[in-house]
């Protein structure tokens, strides 16, 4: 796998983990356990009930969260059309109407204790509340900013307006309420998480770091943040201590198929083929349903190892019906097999195949010019590896097939010509010797 598209693939996980400002997991919390909690008055700085209000309110406080629809029933029965009750009043009656599941009317009842009393605190919290709950994250935010305006310090009310900010897109104050819930509640993991996303979308590696080592430190056995921690290197380009994480998850137990699966790749692509294979085939045994771009992962992995049975047997695990990028891959897997058993006709004829489905695939087109190559065919070979050249992915691997070819025709000047078109891709010692020996063949030649 190109390192591109590894890393696209840590890109691609991310979301899956909610670790994006689309999906974040919601916090952990229960509203109506808030908006009982509630239910106390703060003396002094909010609205007092008429005595009438106050008598009935100590008989119901305790009812409303264990039978809120007979405490319900009770407060009710003291409304009258005459008088209006006290917006302390109102909000006790929009909890209990929240408790008994009727929100609508809860929210009447918020919104009008507020209105008639603009600095009633806990109402804007649990007006708030309801709107979260509700996923109406745009009516929230006003709600809780205007109870932090009033004073309110709770590490929930900054954190659930962070994200309720993260939603609507608002990164840089959700950053900053985040941060100040984690500053009054430090080990919350749902405040960590928000921060950890907006982090991750920011791209600020250095923090996402050390936050998720710190969800690891408290959650070690919930995988994604081993998952998430690994991606996090890989976008920061340091595969090898991803490597190194997910052996430390696999080796704990914790991995599951996502990890596994991403561990196998990072060994694949590092060419630790025998480590590859064992941890494919571990994933396989978990996953009877494992996609078909794993499973040609695996067979292209156990072709390195030259264990072509085992090859032939991952190939018969794939569904009949493959996916057009699927069977692609899977006539070149079963070419790549057979050219490493040296059967250059079966080969050719897995490849002719393919190029039906995708007539300019390049990398068809090398595997064919090379099964001419073996067998002398020296003009055909040349036709297939020009038309690979054309695509810059395969352009230094034709240009050295090239090159053997002319070498092969004592064509020595256009084999230097084809060194040289490599070299300007990717210098390496070894082509740069090849190109010396084939220029001497050319002094010689002039002489």
């Amino acid at each position: 796998m190109k390192s591109h598209q590894l890393l696209l693939v840590a890109a691609l996980l991310l979301p899956v983990l909610g670790f994006s400002d689309d999906d974040g997991a919601p916090p952990k919390l229960d509203p109506k356990r808030i908006i009982n909690e509630s239910n106390g008055f703060l003396k002094e700085r909010e609205p007092e009930m008429s005595a009438e209000e106050y008598a009935l309110y100590e008989k119901v406080v305790e009812m409303i969260s264990t039978q809120p629809d007979f405490a319900l029933k009770l407060l009710e029965a003291m409304i009258n059309d005459k008088e209006p009750p006290s917006p302390a009043f109102e909000f006790i009656l929009g909890n209990a109407y929240y408790a008994a599941g009727q929100t609508a009317k809860a929210e009447v009842k918020y919104r009008s204790a507020v209105n008639r009393y603009p600095t009633f605190l806990r109402a804007w919290v649990d007006l708030g509340v309801l709107y979260y709950a509700a996923e109406k994250f745009t009516d929230a935010i006003p709600c809780f900013s205007k109870a932090v305006t009033l004073g309110d310090r709770d590490p929930n009310t900054f954190g659930l307006l962070g994200y309720c900010l993260e939603k609507m897109g608002n990164v840089v104050p959700a950053e900053m309420a985040y941060m100040q819930a984690l500053s009054g509640d430090p080990t919350n993991g749902d405040w960590m998480e928000g921060l950890l996303r907006i982090y991750i979308q920011g791209k600020q590696i250095a923090r996402a770091e050390s936050l998720v080592k710190n969800l690891i430190k408290a959650r070690p056995k919930e995988a994604r943040f081993w998952l998430t921690y690994a991606n996090i290197l890989l976008v920061d380009r340091r595969k090898l201590e991803a490597i190194a994480l997910l052996e430390t998850c696999a080796g704990t137990g914790v991995a599951g198929v996502d990890e596994l699966s991403l561990l196998a790749d990072l060994y694949a692509e590092q060419k630790l083929v025998p480590e590859a294979v064992a941890t494919y085939q571990k994933v396989l045994a978990n996953t009877p349903g494992l996609g078909e771009q794993k499973l040609l992962r695996l067979a292209q992995a156990l072709i390195a190892e030259h264990q072509w049975q085992q090859t032939q047997d991952v190939l018969a695990k794939l569904p009949e019906k493959l996916s057009s990028e699927g069977e692609i891959s899977f006539l070149q897997t079963k070419a790549d097999l057979l050219i490493a058993q040296k059967k250059w006709p079966e080969a050719r004829a897995q490849l002719q195949k393919l190029l039906q489905l995708s007539p300019l695939n390049a990398r068809a087109l090398l595997g064919i010019g090379r099964t001419y190559a073996a067998e002398d065919d020296l003009p055909r070979a040349t036709f297939a590896f020009e038309g690979a050249l054309q695509n810059s992915e395969f352009t230094y691997a034709a240009s050295l097939e090239l090159a053997n070819v002319e070498l092969k025709n004592r064509h020595y000047d256009k084999s230097v010509e084809y060194l040289e078109k490599a070299l300007k891709i990717e210098r390496t010692s070894a082509v740069e010797d090849y190109l010396a020996r084939i220029k001497t063949l050319v002094v010689k030649k002039a002489d």
